[in-house]
């Protein structure tokens, strides 16, 4: 049985249509719709919602929490809770930051920690989402330790993750 530790922060991939103003919004939540609708065989998911925020609005102290949760659920060598992995939904926009500071902060994280995300919510037709979460799941269960982005097929790991703006996906460089 693997264990992975899925820690939501928001962003595009757990954005809904708020009817009353007719935008998009972070308001609650969504992985549990969207793994409802995998086929997961053999894993236990354990998720944290830590925050409910576009990744624009993601401060340093916001994460700081992230990488704390990272730690406390397992990433540091001398955790003792039981997960394989780490899965972080973030937004887009700002993902690569916050990868960048899980690689210069956790120095030797004993699992895979993925950053996911998506450019079109999951709620919205041709959304990515459900793929970008698919494949960051089978993906701590094969990468080694250390800090990655997947998304779109590809595992690209940090340092030099940025996100591509024309191709809508991220590279590295």
């Amino acid at each position: 049985m693997r264990h992975v530790t899925l820690i939501t922060t928001g962003g595009t991939i757990e954005k809904t249509y708020d009817e009353q103003t007719g935008g998009l919004a972070n308001r609650r939540s969504l992985v549990r719709r969207m793994l409802r609708r995998l086929r997961l065989e053999d894993i236990t998911i354990n998720i944290v919602e830590l925050l409910s925020k576009d990744s624009l609005d993601i401060t340093d102290e916001d994460r700081t929490r992230i990488v704390d949760a990272a730690r406390t659920f397992g990433a540091d060598a001398g955790s003792t809770l039981d997960t394989d992995g780490i899965v972080i939904l973030h937004g887009t926009d700002t993902l690569t930051i916050t990868g960048q500071w899980l690689h210069e902060r956790i120095a030797s994280p004993r699992v895979p920690i993925v950053l996911t995300g998506a450019m079109r919510p999951f709620e919205m037709t041709r959304s990515d989402a459900l793929q970008n979460l698919t494949e960051s799941i089978f993906a701590v269960g094969v990468l080694t330790p250390g800090v990655y982005c997947v998304a779109h097929g590809r595992a690209l790991a940090f340092p030099g993750v940025v996100k591509d703006r024309q191709r809508h996906t991220f590279v590295k460089v």
